[in-house]
């Protein structure tokens, strides 16, 4: 297995003779997207007239499906079918697997009768027409028997549990340095469930050709897709051709599949025809994931200098009844800061509430919330500057194993981060700073995020014209992927980027472990680099070696590429011109990438900080967010713009996770309360003022080939935590159970005198 010192030498991207990494070019697929031609899953054109499924939600959170009277929507204009799990056809059971090595096992649709969750998908009606199936769907009258829902995560803790496999980590013993450190804090917080809110549902397009399902649809993950849909079908893998090219956003909610899948290929088969299904809005807040609520308890021990003695995280949060998801949000903390005693764990209980599970920056985005401001809430007792406090524990290694770290540059994000944000014009002492009748504060935070890299192939090609192709099952979730894998191959190649074409989201390419955890740029890339590394050797053999070629009996090493030309000192021809003398069938090469045999060997992680200026209104309790600054470093860019995009997109979702963001449970009925974008409150244009990323130069060569890590949840991870200090700095209101809300915020003004 490759070692970390075979990346250290110097490829094509490292050199950038032709300057295309780190540039901010635009989106390959901006023109596709921005004129409305970017084919969704939902807009594919099928060989023929589709037809439409809409599924049908239970209306209760627990209990069982009794029966069903679907004569009438049976009977209704242009129905083709309605099913429940009384005649929906036969599928394999829930997790079955014929082939031993598919990534995922069946996952049947309408299975059974017992409902898990309010709004879990309990029949099916397929018309020829949109509007037809939706008004026959009104037609269904289904009957339950209904059970008394469990779905009150805070009346629960005490009955919580150890997540299935896991122990709590401890180091030293914590209890008797807390006990025994100068100065204590021990405070909770909690976070709320969130959704997704993509701006595309979750949809499927379907059809079949002979015995082969042709199946488009809003993916993360292509493969486990392939393989979970061709065991529910009970066909084989290669049976299946699942399609994802373009996906109006996941952030986790699309990394598994839902029920639209495995309805719109069993459908379509029934019917003999292309069949089209779609969540509405309200049905992607109940049935599909969401970021699971937590509570967070944090205790902090540390010396009168600031020097922490202690550290604690444990975090409480929830899953579905049949679930074992946990929001591990006590994990980041693990790398984060020094301390010789040290005990972090999560707890999990088992509620009647739809499924849980990631959302971007797992386990990060809730549980900076907590510590980030428990380390203010200590500077604050320590008569410290924030930023002191966390540069004074900053761990030479690994603080919870020892390792050193690939490269970590924390404490300079910190200190540039303060310098250009003006942090030395802010006052310790809360409420001194008045801009007409708001109050002005300033925040910061800590970011942290892991960096992972998995294996994954690419196939790249040339073609009798010189034009590059980028082939691979990877997907782009709006994160950039098409641009980057287009990037790396001009650069790799040297050729201009308008002689790339990048196919990616599909099954029948090299499989790549698709989008999400940020691990998309460094594993796709590396894979992109490899081919390229693999396609450069072979142009350059076939140049040295071809009597026509005017690097015949050269040195195969010796060859360079750049603007389009294949050259040996001052021999050359253009690309296209080989590669049509030479080998006018094209050439065609795969790549392939592993992790290090020694990457365990290092602790790899992206890091930031996060600067926030805030008003308050003290007779309304409204925030208003004035500034948000960024500094963060994690390895190299490929492009600056989409980077910087997903960072500053990240830092928003922060200040949401922060002011606006949750949807809490109807404990009656087990649903979430708010089941659309009127109700549920994502910031708008409006509620943001000046957001700025600064991006450190950094190539960690020890992360993977191309010394990147990655950028698409680094930016939400503590953004929320700044937001709120800045709101405590600026009015002396410390809400600990998010999001901050004028009613609590008011609340605490009033407590206050304000």
């Amino acid at each position: 297995m490759t070692s970390v010192h075979d990346w250290a030498a110097p490829n094509p991207v490292s050199t950038n003779r032709s300057g295309l990494i780190g540039k901010p070019v635009d989106r390959y697929e901006g023109p596709l997207k921005v004129t409305g031609t970017a084919p969704y899953a939902y807009e594919v054109q099928p060989p023929s007239p589709p037809a439409y499924g809409v599924m049908i939600g239970a209306e209760i959170a627990t209990g069982r499906l009794t029966g069903a009277d679907i004569a009438e929507a049976e009977a209704a204009p242009g129905v083709l079918a309605v099913w429940t799990h009384f005649n929906v056809p036969a599928q394999p059971p829930r997790g079955a697997k014929a082939h031993p090595r598919s990534t995922a096992g069946s996952n049947p649709a309408l299975e059974n009768d017992k409902v898990a969750y309010f709004g879990q998908p309990v029949a099916f009606v397929v018309a020829d027409t949109l509007e037809n199936a939706v008004s026959a769907s009104h037609l269904v009258k289904l009957t339950y028997a209904a059970e008394t829902p469990d779905v009150d995560f805070r009346a629960r803790l005490e009955d919580a549990g150890q997540p299935p496999g896991e122990q709590d980590v401890e180091i030293g013993d914590f209890a008797s340095g807390f006990t025994a450190a100068e100065v204590q804090l021990d405070e909770t917080w909690s976070t709320p469930i969130q959704n997704h809110c993509q701006m595309e549902p979750c949809a499927t397009l379907a059809w079949w050709e002979g015995e082969k399902c042709i199946v488009h649809t809003s993916i993360q993950m292509v493969k486990p897709a392939q393989h979970g849909l061709a065991e529910t079908l009970g066909i084989g893998r290669d049976d299946v051709h699942l399609l994802t090219r373009y996906i109006g956003g996941g952030f986790g909610g699309k990394g598994g599949t839902y029920d639209d899948l495995a309805l719109a290929a069993l459908a379509a088969r029934a019917l003999g025809r292309p069949v089209k299904v779609a969540f509405t809005r309200q049905q992607m807040m109940n049935a599909t994931i969401h970021r699971p609520a937590t509570v967070q308890r944090v205790r902090l021990g540390a010396k009168k200098d600031g020097t922490l003695d202690a550290f604690s995280m444990m975090t409480w949060t929830h899953c579905n009844r049949n679930g074992n998801f946990t929001e591990h949000a006590s994990n980041f903390a693990r790398a984060l800061y020094a301390a010789p005693n040290r005990l972090t764990g999560h707890r999990l209980v088992r509620l009647d509430l739809p499924v849980a599970g990631p959302m971007r920056a797992p386990g990060e985005a809730s549980g900076t919330m907590s510590l980030e401001c428990a380390m203010d809430e200590l500077a604050e007792k320590l008569g410290l500057d924030p930023v002191e406090l966390r540069i004074k524990n900053e761990p030479p290694v690994d603080p919870e194993n020892g390792r050193p770290f690939s490269m970590r540059q924390m404490v300079r994000c910190l200190k540039e981060g303060a310098q250009l944000f003006g942090w030395d014009r802010r006052l310790p002492t809360p409420g001194l700073v008045r801009d007409g009748r708001w109050l002005v504060g300033m925040g910061m935070a800590a970011a942290i995020r892991g960096n992972f890299l998995l294996p994954a192939k690419c196939g790249f090609s040339v073609e009798p014209d010189g034009t590059i192709v980028v082939r691979q099952g990877m997907t782009d979730i709006g994160t950039g992927t098409y641009t980057v894998l287009a990037q790396i191959a001009a650069e790799t190649l040297g050729v201009p980027l308008g002689q790339v074409r990048v196919e990616i989201g599909d099954s029948e390419m090299p499989p790549a472990p698709g989008s999400g955890g940020q691990f998309g740029a460094a594993t796709a890339g590396s894979a992109a680099l490899m081919a390229g590394m693999n396609l450069r050797k072979a142009i350059a053999a076939l140049a040295v070696g071809d009597p026509g070629s005017p690097l015949h009996g050269g040195s195969p090493d010796e060859v360079t590429f750049q603007d389009g030309v294949v050259a040996i000192s001052n021999r050359s021809e253009t690309l296209s011109d080989l590669i049509q003398r030479a080998a006018p069938a094209g050439i065609a090469v795969e790549g392939e990438i592993r992790p290090a045999a020694d990457a365990r060997e290092w602790s790899t992680q992206t890091y930031g900080a996060h600067y926030v200026e805030v008003g308050v209104d003290p007779i309304t309790g409204e925030v208003r967010v004035r500034r948000m600054l960024g500094v963060f470093a994690a390895g190299r860019i490929i492009n600056a713009k989409t980077a910087r995009s997903q960072l500053t997109g990240g830092m928003i979702w922060g200040a949401a996770s922060a002011l606006t963001e949750a949807n809490p449970v109807d404990v009656r009925y087990g649903s979430l309360l708010n089941q659309d974008l009127a109700q549920y409150l994502v910031p708008v244009q409006a509620d943001i003022g000046e957001v700025e990323a600064i991006i450190l130069d950094e190539v960690d060569d020890k992360a993977n080939p191309m010394g990147i890590k990655g950028v698409g949840e680094l930016g939400n991870s503590g953004a929320g935590a700044a937001v709120a200090n800045a709101v405590y700095n600026a009015c002396g209101v410390r809400v600990r159970d998010y999001p901050i809300s004028p009613d609590k915020l008011l609340a605490g003004l009033i407590a206050q005198g304000m």
